[in-house]
């Protein structure tokens, strides 16, 4: 009798195992995922089958010339480069202030040195993806600029129907 039950104590353990570990393991591979399609996105994979670069469905819809998907495709491709190092800066202090914030300890005069060192860098990256924007902006023609902001406005009111929905 006791060893029946010392098998099913064993059955129930390995059990639990598995139920514990399918969460973890889950959880690393959306992790895993998420760094590909990072990965795809550093490289310019993926953007590029549309022939508008990243902000490709800012612009989809607009009719755009060849000329006008090269021109904004080059803007983006420059301004991936221009800010390149820039963005490898912030991730590097992102993830030190990840791991200060590790095991359960909170030390707020480290994170907020951290986040103070980490400001100025987000607002020129901001500025750098702002000043691409405009330049993109510059290549459309004012029926297409036109365009874009019925769309913007558009989503504007989709996004503000779906918030006022999740409020509920």
């Amino acid at each position: 009798m006791k060893k029946l039950g010392r098998i099913k104590i064993a059955i129930i353990g390995v059990v639990a195992a598995v139920a514990l570990s399918v969460p973890i393991v889950l959880a690393q591979k959306a992790l895993t995922n998420r760094g590909a399609r990072g990965d795809r996105h550093e490289r310019g994979e993926g953007w590029g089958d549309r022939g508008e670069g990243k902000h490709g469905g800012m612009f989809r819809g607009l009719n755009l010339t060849d000329d006008q998907k090269a021109r904004i495709k080059q803007i983006g491709d420059n301004s991936r480069e221009s800010t390149k190092a820039l963005r490898q800066d912030l991730e590097t202090k992102r993830e030190a202030l990840r791991q200060a914030n590790e095991g359960g300890t909170f030390d707020e005069a480290a994170t907020t040195q951290k986040l103070t060192e980490l400001a100025p860098l987000e607002a020129k990256l901001m500025g750098e993806r702002f000043k691409a924007r405009q330049e993109m902006l510059s290549v459309l023609t004012p029926e297409q600029k036109t365009q874009l902001e019925q769309k913007r406005a558009q989503f504007k009111a989709r996004e503000g129907e779906r918030r006022g929905r999740e409020d509920e």
